[in-house]
């Protein structure tokens, strides 16, 4: 029997729903990881952490969109052993680099090629990974080098000391070093944040169908004071007096090369540069939303100490450590404790708080537990997925710092007990201090007399803390020497 043409169009259209279709139900993409790491930005330098002579919008959304964190903490007091502490999840006192050691012809002291970083950890599984800003963990073809712990792109400088100079001679594009003639001479035409910041940008839009991990080590507001008049402009004239900086300048020694530039109006430019910075962290936040990736993606903002006292910077100005007593090379709060906000829309409850106690050698397990990757052995730290959630959270039992110059320093925090050793390489000058956070937050009573046994406990732990580095000595070394 001859089938009507108009059934037989209805039953193929019936076969044909019934079928699975191939796509009806697509795996869904890992989440994006994006983590923003400003340079020596101190605990009370935003306005949602209680700054108040300027305002920093952008972040202060970031919070109220997501969730604020009041008990973080850096890796330790410096650049390039914090930054080791949070690509390889392991305090110092375990971790590959342990203190600011400078290496020849540029750069800092490599990681080891044996160093599992979480840049390589997300590549296995699948992730595309970049980094834009500073690096401090190794130069150009040693095992520290970026694209050898795990990034597939790197943009921005190699060296921290480079990196203190915000119109520089070269900058690194991976394994190329790419020369800025508008800056050579006296010149100051290119600014090196804009540069690197459009280049984070791109790798967003360039990988927005994949699963992505961005790095963003901002240099933005470490030493060096100086940037574009059009973002001086605004604050010309609104935090007199004005401190005055006298610094390298065209054809004295060390220009760009390290030495800070000279600023005569500090407070203005100190003010405009967390202001850029805010911006651009708004920026990221804007390009994620305009890419439909805003609900796939976990956005993490921090600084990698506390604030500092060089190249004009006036942290007592600004009251950039908020309550905390001690800045960048302080083992006290004001050295280590740090801004930390979360955002993830759709799954990090809106101006939510946390004071769960946590550390840069958390972001490994975290970022792993969330890509669902099985976590490295002999790591320090603990995911606090479950408190970005609102779960149930895991405690740490401890944690650990120390410090490779000014004589030697430590520190331990067990619950809210909190151990500081100053001189420890001159063991006739250590002092031993203890404070409790509860009721102490800045650091003012030391009650280690009244407390001896538990002194005697927590001297013990610090001590069982770590392990011997044959490259980082805990001892009064050069760490200028050539390796």
């Amino acid at each position: 029997m001859k089938i009507p043409a108009n059934l037989f169009t209805i039953l193929i259209f019936i076969l044909i729903s019934c079928q699975k279709q191939p796509n009806q139900n697509p795996v869904p993409q890992k989440p994006n990881i994006v983590f923003i790491l400003a340079d020596d930005l101190g605990y009370g330098d935003l306005s949602c952490y209680g700054q108040k002579l300027f305002q920093t919008p952008n972040l202060d959304k970031m919070a109220a969109g997501g969730m604020l964190f009041t008990q973080h903490y850096s890796g330790t007091t410096v650049c390039a052993p914090s930054r080791s502490s949070l690509m390889t999840g392991q305090h110092t006192g375990h971790t590959f680099i342990r203190g600011n050691k400078e290496w020849q012809p540029e750069g800092q002291f490599p990681l080891e090629e044996k160093a599992i970083t979480i840049a390589e950890l997300l590549k296995e599984a699948g992730y595309v990974t970049g980094a834009f800003g500073k690096w401090g963990l190794g130069f150009v073809g040693t095992e520290g080098d970026p694209n050898l712990q795990g990034f597939d792109e790197f943009y921005g400088y190699n060296c921290q000391r480079l990196a203190h100079n915000y119109y520089p001679g070269h900058l690194w594009d991976n394994r190329q070093k790419v020369e800025i003639s508008e800056n050579s001479g006296d010149k100051f035409e290119v600014y090196a944040p804009e540069l690197i910041h459009k280049r984070a940008l791109q790798f967003i839009e360039k990988n927005k169908d994949k699963p992505f991990f961005l790095f963003y080590p901002n240099v933005i507001p470490h030493a060096e004071l100086l940037l574009p008049e059009e973002n001086l402009a605004e604050f010309r004239e609104k935090f007199l007096p004005e401190k005055e900086f006298k610094g390298a300048e065209p054809g004295s020694e060390g220009f760009r090369e390290g030495p800070y530039g000279t600023q005569t109006e500090s407070h203005a430019a100190f003010a405009a540069m967390v202001t850029l910075l805010d911006k651009q962290v708004g920026e990221v936040l804007a390009k994620l939303k305009e890419l439909g990736l805003e609900k796939n993606t976990l956005v993490i903002f921090s600084s990698d100490n506390g604030p500092h006292q060089e190249g004009g910077a006036d942290p007592d100005y600004f009251d950039s450590n908020g309550p905390l007593k001690g800045y960048k090379r302080d083992l006290y709060e004001g050295g280590i404790r740090v801004p930390m906000i979360a955002f993830w829309e759709g799954k990090i409850i809106a101006g939510s708080k946390s004071e769960h106690v946590s550390a840069f050698w958390d972001l490994l397990p975290t970022v792993a537990e969330l890509a669902e990757i099985p976590t490295p052995e002999n790591i320090d730290g603990i995911s606090f997925l479950p408190a970005l959630f609102g779960k149930e959270q895991k405690q740490h039992e401890y944690l650990y710092w120390e410090f490779h110059e000014k004589n030697g320093r430590k520190a331990l925090r067990k619950g809210d007990w909190k151990l500081v050793q100053y001189d420890v390489f001159t063991p006739e000058k250590t002092t031993t201090e203890l404070y409790n956070l509860a009721t102490d937050i800045g650091e003012e009573m030391n009650v280690a007399a009244g407390n001896p046994e538990l002194v005697k406990d927590l001297l013990n732990l610090m001590n069982s803390a770590r392990t011997e580095s044959e490259n980082f000595p805990f001892q009064a070394i050069d760490l200028k020497k050539k390796p």
